[in-house]
């Protein structure tokens, strides 16, 4: 029999650079949640245009878009990808802030189709807001909660404890609850559902199960779990397509409600519905590439 207090203990070098990279973070953060919120922005988008050249992840995003678009120029390549790092750069900036923001305000955020999420979330009954990483991806959650519907999301915890803690902090302002990913986030969504409250997924992160879903072109293993809990609950679907603006400007749209399978086939309408889940987002990420999450290994190798 093991204790908690045999339990292997983290190398004090990891826990050392752990500690390093939570102070650090707590204090750019500070820093940035004493400017105006346009300059943060402004400078997490010309820091990460700075750094992401170099980093391996930028070979990442060439390779994905050299796939996904296989007809780029390389001026075309160069300038979405610096687009993407600055929209990286951006988000992180921003989120020193994001729980002031103000997402009634048309100054600063467009809302587009806000009935079909109040129509959901006065229906009493359970419903899912899907997107994906684009823009500021907070801001599904963010607009939701101000408007009395709070999301449960799963989501990736951080490697890093201690970061990993902030982001909970911060997400818990506007989020009912945050489930890992992984068998544990299945089973808290579940009892969400069951319990009539709506799931906020982003349903484009890599996988390593799941279907072998179409995405531009390509299979992408995909969480099956969306489109399994949507299909036993038949309840509402809502994709939510997030964009970036100029100026710091943000615009959410909630698309209607989408038509769920009813075939007779439990597998093939799984199948079915993360297909034209999948089929959304690459809709979305056609008319705005520079805003997508690249940098990621969305595909498994020779996919």
């Amino acid at each position: 029999m093991t204790s908690a207090n045999s339990a292997p203990k983290m190398p004090w070098r990891r826990r050392f650079l752990y500690h390093l990279q939570s102070v650090a973070l707590h204090g750019t953060l500070a820093l940035l949640r004493i400017l105006p919120f346009e300059i943060a922005s402004r400078i997490g988008g010309l820091v990460f245009r700075t750094v992401g050249p170099r980093l391996s992840a930028d070979r990442v995003a060439r390779r994905n878009l050299r796939a996904a678009f296989p007809d780029l120029t390389r001026a075309e390549e160069d300038r979405i990808v610096r687009e993407v790092w600055d929209n990286l750069g951006r988000g992180a900036a921003e989120y020193a802030q994001i729980t002031g923001l103000d997402t009634f305000d048309p100054n600063r955020i467009e809302i587009v189709g806000e009935d079909h999420l109040l129509t959901a979330r006065d229906s009493g009954a359970p419903f899912i807001v899907f997107s994906a990483h684009m823009g500021n991806w907070e801001m599904a959650s963010l607009a939701a909660a101000q408007r009395g519907c709070l999301l449960t999301n799963i989501y990736r915890p951080a490697s890093n404890p201690g970061i990993d803690r902030l982001i909970r902090r911060v997400r818990s302002e506007f989020c009912a609850e945050l489930l890992p990913k992984g068998r544990e986030g299945a089973r808290g969504a579940l009892r969400a559902m069951k319990e009539n409250r709506p799931l906020g997924l982003l349903i484009d992160q890599k996988f390593n199960e799941g279907l072998p879903i179409p995405f531009f072109g390509r299979p992408a293993y995909t969480a099956s779990a969306p489109a399994e809990l949507a299909l036993r609950f038949r309840c509402r679907v809502l994709p939510v397509r997030l964009e970036r603006l100029p100026d710091a400007r943000f615009r959410i749209t909630i698309e209607p409600p989408m038509e769920l399978p009813d075939s007779g086939d439990r597998n093939q309408d799984i199948e079915a519905l993360l297909t034209a889940m999948n089929a959304r987002v690459e809709e979305w990420v056609r008319a705005r590439p520079g805003q997508w999450f690249w940098v990621h290994r969305r595909w498994p190798k020779g996919g």
